[in-house]
């Protein structure tokens, strides 16, 4: 991600809410503000339309986490 925030170009990530805590710790770990959009977990199980589902509910943060990049 870093390598393409350079470069101009907005990035986020999105995982499942089990990892917030590792993800919070990584980013201090590496001098970056805490960032991301998370999702229910688990997702891995999940059907195809469930995971549209948590795709929609997630669009307008996903949105808000690349516009701030």
């Amino acid at each position: 991600m870093t390598y393409l925030e350079e470069r101009g170009v907005p990035t986020t990530f999105v995982a499942s809410t089990e990892f917030v805590q590792a993800a919070e710790t990584q980013s201090s770990a590496l001098g970056y503000e805490s960032f991301g959009v998370f999702v229910a977990h688990p997702i891995q199980d999940r059907t195809d339309d469930e995971i549209r589902e948590l795709a929609e509910a997630a669009i307008d943060d996903l949105v808000s986490a690349l516009e701030g990049s």
